[in-house]
C-alpha cells in the first residue's frame, strides 16, 4: 500500500516542490497540500496521511506549536522541513523534543534547486518515517537528578552512536549521567549548525558539561563532545591523555560524521577501557566500529527495538554480534552507570 504523505507548509512553491517529488517516487501518494496549521489539523483528520511534512515557520500556528498539538492527539510520523540557520536549528533540536521523527533542510538560497538536490535523501526520510514509531516525550526535557556513580578515574571513556531519533534518545541519556560521569564523546548524524545548536540544547538540560567537540581538546570526566556536522571525531593520545581529533575525510558508512570512525578509534586507542552504546538510527554506520571494540575488550550495548524509533543501526550491530548487551532506552543511562564502574573494579556486567 502506498504511503499517504500530507505537505504543510505557507510556502505554494515548497508545497509544489515537495509535492512534486512525492508524486514521483515508486510507492508513494500526495494525499494534500495545506497552506497553514488550521487547514492541516481538518486534513490529518480527514485524510489519516502516514507521514506529515511540516514546515516549522508558519502564519497563524508556527510548526511547533501544531506539532505539539498533533503529538498530544494524534501521533504520527513528521518530517520538519527546517532553514539552515541557527534559528532553524534551535527550533528543529526543539521540533524533535517534542516528538518529530526526523527533518529536511531547506537551503536558504535558490529553495528549488537546493531541494531537487535533496530529492533522494526526502524520499529515503518519507519511507523511514512511514516505517518509524512516533512517541510522545517519555521523560520531561527538564533538568532532573543524576545517577550516582562510584567512579574515579581517566582511563575508560564512553561513546554513543545514534541517527534518526537519536536527539530525544541521546538527551534521555545524557540527562541521568552523574557530572562525575567518564568523558563521552557522541556520533550523532546531522548537519553542522545543527549539532552546535543540539550541544547547547543538552548542556542546559544535563549535570554533565555537554559541547561541540573542538580538534585538539583534552577529553576530561563530567564532559560530553557532540561530533560536528561535517567532521569525524576520533580520539588520539597525547601523552597521558586522550584528545579529540576531528576529520574532514570521505563519507564513512554514507556519513559524516560517522559512529564507525568515532567506535574504531576508541578501539585502537581506548581497547578494553571503552564503554560504547548505539542508540536509535537508520542504517547501519557504528556496527563494524562496535565489532572493534568488542574485539578489544571494550563493553558494548545497544537499545532495544521496542523502545528505538528506528531500529537500523542497533540491529545492525546485534546481528553482526557486535553487542554485548542490550537495553531498552530508559535502562541506558542505568547499564552505562554500571558498565564503568564494573570497568574501574576489573569485573563485567
Amino acid at each position: 500500500m502506498d504511503i499517504k504523505v500530507l505537505v504543510v507548509d505557507d510556502s505554494a512553491l515548497i508545497r509544489s516542490l515537495l509535492g512534486e517529488i512525492i508524486r514521483q517516487a515508486p510507492g508513494m501518494h500526495l494525499v494534500g497540500a495545506a497552506p497553514d496549521a488550521y487547514i492541516a489539523k481538518d486534513m490529518v483528520m480527514e485524510l489519516k496521511p502516514d507521514v506529515i511534512t511540516l514546515d516549522i515557520e508558519m502564519p497563524k500556528i508556527d510548526g511547533l506549536t501544531f506539532l505539539d498539538r498533533l503529538m498530544k492527539a494524534k501521533p504520527t510520523p513528521v518530517l520538519m522541513i527546517s532553514t539552515l540557520t541557527e534559528k532553524g536549528a534551535d527550533a528543529t533540536i526543539k521540533a524533535l523534543e517534542l516528538g518529530a521523527i526526523d527533518f529536511i533542510p531547506k537551503p536558504k538560497i535558490d529553495v528549488a534547486r537546493g531541494l531537487s538536490e535533496y530529492q533522494k535523501e526526502i524520499v529515503d526520510k518519507i519511507r523511514i518515517a512511514a516505517k518509524s514509531k512516533p512517541k510522545q516525550r517519555a521523560k520531561s526535557a527538564k533538568k532532573s537528578a543524576s545517577i550516582p556513580i562510584h567512579y574515579q578515574g581517566t582511563e575508560t571513556i564512553v561513546g554513543i552512536g545514534a541517527s534518526t531519533g537519536g536527539t530525544e534518545a541521546i538527551r534521555e541519556v545524557l540527562q541521568q549521567l552523574s557530572p562525575a560521569f567518564p568523558a563521552t564523546i557522541i556520533t550523532q548524524h546531522m548537519p553542522p549548525a545543527f549539532t552546535k545548536s543540539f550541544a547547547a540544547r543538552l548542556n542546559t538540560l544535563c549535570e554533565m558539561t555537554v559541547k561541540e567537540a573542538q580538534d585538539g581538546e583534552r577529553v576530561l570526566p563530567g564532559n560530553a563532545y557532540i561530533a560536528p556536522g561535517d567532521k569525524h571525531l576520533k580520539l588520539v593520545r597525547h601523552g597521558a591523555d586522550y584528545r579529540i581529533k576531528l576529520d574532514d575525510g570521505p563519507l564513512v558508512s554514507g556519513h559524516k560524521p560517522s559512529v564507525d570512525v568515532m567506535f574504531q578509534s576508541m578501539a585502537e586507542i581506548v581497547g578494553k577501557n571503552a564503554v560504547a552504546s548505539i542508540l536509535t538510527g537508520m542504517g547501519k554506520d557504528g556496527a563494524t566500529g562496535m565489532l572493534a571494540l568488542r574485539e578489544a575488550g571494550a563493553l558494548t550495548m545497544a537499545q532495544d527495538e521496542a523502545s528505538c524509533v528506528v531500529y537500523g543501526m542497533p540491529k545492525a550491530a546485534v546481528e553482526l554480534g557486535a553487542t554485548e548487551h542490550i537495553f531498552p532506552l530508559e535502562k541506558m543511562s542505568t547499564a552505562l552507570t554500571k558498565a564503568v564502574e564494573k570497568k574501574g573494579s576489573g569485573t563485567r556486567l
